[in-house]
């Protein structure tokens, strides 16, 4: 018989811009983690010995992120030294990934408790340190996909122009992040799943990245990003219309879920809030390279057996603004439903770290609206996505 898996809580630090000077820049990414781990099990009333594992999705592991983050977190926040603890790597899904190990681990009965999240620190550990300015795709791949594949910018300038997506589009789609994400800030809907961080200059208690000032105007006056004319010669059918504007935001951050088995749950008096209904995980085009959200939505639905109306919220996350506008005209998911409390646009996308914080928004959202199923999912470099039905529970 298989074991449910089952979310017993959920939170993250809060969202700070991946530069020096950040709200998080002072803070190493050991002690980001350091400080999840220790509130999770605290609030939770939970003697961290018994957990099973610690699973932690980090990109850039070079540098200060090179040690197995999660061992070195688990060790900073006084865990026993016989918990373990692994890094995973599937780029911008790997917490999400870490998320799903670890609940298919207690579905197929081998573990019980099991924390998985993510965490980067994008200020002090830049995005591609860890390629050393090496060729990460061999002389094979390059032939295979002559004359070569393109950087992640210029991925979502082909997919706004495979689309049909605007400039106009994509920037009012990025302003519409803001202001949701600005909102729900407002209103203390992120109060619950965000733990501060104390820092040399003093505790952050919310995001650093939302901008709440944001105008169509300031948008549009924003050049393209990825333009040069090497790929202008290659796509001459390119717009050019991504900007920093309508991309998301280079971060720092971290976060965290206690997943646990039903049976586990009930022996150490924990409330689940959720449990896992459906997975996926597939491949699509590497040169389109953010396009696999579209079928990993549609096989985790099929793999469920729920049909889009019955889901309350979706999370799509927001490498680029031509992602989930692109997966909305493929998927017919009402505006409403789709990132409704704005996204990494908005939020950032500490890479490691976003697929964890997606769940952790999407949970928390479901409990305050009333929503009984929530689907989430991620692009990732190579052309791959992760997706992942919840389903709220009391």
């Amino acid at each position: 018989m298989t074991e449910h898996a089952v979310i017993i809580d959920a939170i993250r630090t809060p969202m700070g811009r991946g530069k020096s000077g950040g709200a998080l820049s002072s803070v190493h990414a050991v002690e980001l983690l350091a400080g999840l781990l220790s509130k999770i099990v605290r609030r939770n009333s939970l003697d961290p010995g018994i957990v099973d594992d610690v699973i932690v999705g980090c990109v850039s592991q070079a540098s200060e992120q090179s040690a197995t983050p999660g061992r070195m977190a688990l060790l900073a926040a006084d865990f026993p030294v016989h918990v373990p603890s692994t890094t995973i790597d599937r780029k911008c899904g790997s917490s999400q990934q870490a998320i799903h190990f670890a609940a298919q681990a207690i579905m197929a009965g081998v573990q019980e408790v099991v924390i998985a999240g993510g965490v980067e620190s994008m200020s002090r550990v830049p995005m591609g340190s860890a390629r050393m300015g090496g060729d990460p795709f061999g002389p094979s791949v390059t032939a295979r996909f002559a004359p070569g594949l393109v950087p992640q910018g210029v991925s979502a300038e082909l997919v706004a122009s495979r689309w049909g997506i605007s400039r106009a589009e994509l920037d009012n789609y990025a302003l519409r992040s803001h202001r949701l994400a600005a909102n729900a800030r407002d209103l203390g809907q992120f109060d619950n799943e965000i733990a501060s961080v104390t820092t040399p200059d003093g505790t952050i208690v919310a995001d650093e990245t939302i901008r709440s000032a944001t105008s169509a105007e300031g948008l549009a006056e924003l050049k393209a990003s990825f333009r040069n004319d090497a790929m202008t010669a290659r796509f001459p059918e390119i717009d050019w219309c991504v900007t920093a504007g309508n991309s998301s935001q280079i971060t720092d951050g971290a976060s965290v879920l206690l997943v646990t088995s039903e049976r586990a749950a009930a022996r150490l008096g924990l409330r689940p809030r959720a449990r896992f209904v459906a997975f996926d995980v597939c491949g699509d085009d590497p040169l389109l390279m953010l396009t696999a959200p579209i079928p990993a939505t549609r096989r985790v639905l099929a793999r469920s057996g729920l049909a889009v109306d019955k889901i309350a919220h979706f999370e799509v996350n927001e490498a680029f603004a031509c992602v989930p506008l692109a997966w909305q005209k493929e998927i017919g998911v009402d505006t409403e439903r789709l990132n409704p409390r704005g996204g990494a646009i908005a939020l950032g996308h500490p890479l490691g770290a976003s697929g964890a914080r997606l769940m952790t928004t999407m949970l928390n959202a479901l409990e305050q609206t009333g929503g009984r199923y929530g689907l989430m999912t991620m692009c990732e470099a190579g052309g791959m996505a992760n997706a992942t039905i919840i389903e709220r529970l009391h």
